[in-house]
């Protein structure tokens, strides 16, 4: 993180409020069970969504402030950009050393640009961990960055590799998720690629309207206005009728609470683009 964000840590009142956003013990110190604590709690508490991408007016941002406001005051969600972000300054007032790095994501067999995907570096005890709550398919649990063996997680086998050009790349049981840059950045890097997603007709958060979390079992997710549960016992989707149902559905399943003046619009979906959210 930057300075500036180090200057503008999370008062302990709002350390607080954040870990009961996600149902987590304050840890006694920075430690590895403490990250790996955190992560999972996030994980299954705050849903990968994007909600605002589709509701008139609707403000997306970067800035401390906002995240904290959307996601623990507010008790949304958000994308990578907002979930990533937000997390790491709580993991810096509880004490973690935390680094943002610039990512692509592997779309239609190849990479996209970059600065597309945000994710985490945390340094503990002179080892680096991947920590990642914003990607949909994201680990449960951090992962050991200097580790090329395959490591094995509640939502799948995972492995962290460094390519011949330089890069980390994130598999997930065998198939190429991103690639991270392993200099750090600012999160004021974001801002030109965040105004993309937001305005480019082929944006993949222009054309999919999504909410998704993992829970104990395994995950919800509506899209658009389908509605997939997956658990061991396989996957069930049911189609929800209007907006009512949506606004019930999403307060069931996320918690999130919207108001029938401000719902979303459904996309154009084109499905070349729509199948590359699908990540129930």
């Amino acid at each position: 993180m930057t300075q500036e964000t180090k200057k503008n840590m999370l008062s302990e009142a709002m350390v607080d409020a954040y870990l009961e956003r996600i149902g987590a013990r304050r840890p006694e110190r920075a430690d590895l069970h403490a990250l790996r604590h955190l992560q999972e709690r996030h994980v299954l508490s705050v849903p990968f969504e994007n909600i605002d991408y589709h509701v008139e007016g609707a403000e997306l941002g970067l800035e401390q402030d906002f995240l904290y406001d959307k996601i623990v005051t507010r008790r949304r969600g958000g994308g990578c950009y907002e979930l990533n972000p937000s997390f790491g300054h709580l993991l810096e007032a509880l004490g973690f050393s935390v680094e943002i790095l610039a990512g692509q994501v592997f779309l239609g067999g190849a990479f996209g640009a970059p600065l597309c995907h945000l994710a985490l570096r945390v340094r503990l005890d002179g080892q680096d961990w991947l920590v990642d709550a914003g990607f949909g398919k994201n680990s449960r649990f951090p992962l050991q960055i200097d580790s090329a063996e395959v490591q094995k997680d509640p939502h799948g086998d995972y492995r962290v590799v460094r390519t011949e050009d330089g890069f980390v790349q994130v598999e997930l049981n065998g198939n190429i998720q991103y690639r991270l840059d392993e200099r750090p950045v600012r999160i004021g890097d974001f801002h030109p690629t965040l105004w993309w997603y937001r305005t480019a007709p082929d944006s993949v958060f222009l054309h999919n309207l999504i909410c998704s979390i993992q829970n104990e079992s395994g995950r919800v997710t509506v899209n658009g206005r389908e509605l997939t549960r997956t658990d061991a016992g396989g996957t069930t989707t049911v189609e929800l009728a209007d907006d009512a149902a949506l606004r019930a559905a999403y307060e069931e399943h996320f918690g999130i609470v919207i108001d029938p003046a401000a719902m979303p619009k459904q996309p154009d979906i084109d499905p070349a683009i729509r199948i590359v959210m699908q990540i129930d």
